[in-house]
């Protein structure tokens, strides 16, 4: 075997072995087009409706504004005077844009210690765990796009002592997340025959 040849077929397993979908859907404004260009999600986003009891359109429009549909999201670096990076703003990753502490906690309580962040599979199952906990912590609906989100985004605790109320800009993302929920919601309504 020539070393071209060889080197071509290592360079293809590599190729072949890399990253996962990280590319978000071209139409990230219509829920129905997402859902046919990535057929894989759909797949995710009924099973954790199924399994969670999680709206299909609340999980779309949380994981939009946690990660655009980008499996291998994070967040920003910081920088000291505005050049040096000192790590990321957080240890957020993936679609779901999930904690390394949270997720942990997810892996051992859904006996699930193979999951990955930037597997859509496992993001909107960890979201329907996550949202169910809110539920029961917090009292709010599973249909709440808002207060799932503000819950999502300050924890549970933060979340019962308010801690949202100080962050102007935190409601406005909310009220955003669930606008775009019902949004989704009436575009599921007249594609459902699709999906």
């Amino acid at each position: 075997m020539s070393r071209l040849f060889r080197a071509l077929v290592i360079l293809m397993f590599v190729a072949s072995c890399g990253g996962g979908d990280k590319s978000p859907p071209r139409n990230m404004e219509n829920a129905c087009a997402i859902l046919q260009e990535k057929s894989h999600f759909k797949r995710a986003f009924k099973t954790t409706q199924r399994r969670w009891g999680v709206p299909v359109n609340v999980q779309m429009a949380v994981l939009y504004q946690e990660s655009k549909f980008i499996s291998n999201a994070r967040t920003p670096n910081k920088y000291v005077l505005g050049v040096l990076p000192m790590g990321r703003q957080s240890s957020a990753y993936g679609y779901a844009q999930a904690l390394d502490a949270t997720w942990d906690q997810y892996r051992k309580e859904t006996s699930n210690p193979s999951a990955r962040r930037n597997d859509i599979k496992d993001a909107t199952d960890f979201m329907g765990w996550y949202m169910n906990k809110t539920k029961e912590k917090n009292g709010i609906s599973l249909s709440n796009a808002r207060g799932q989100y503000l819950a999502y985004h300050e924890g549970h605790t933060g979340y019962s002592r308010g801690t949202y109320k100080n962050k102007s800009w935190l409601v406005r993302v909310a009220d955003d997340v669930d606008s775009r929920s019902r949004r989704y919601a009436e575009q599921l309504r007249k594609c459902a025959r699709v999906w």
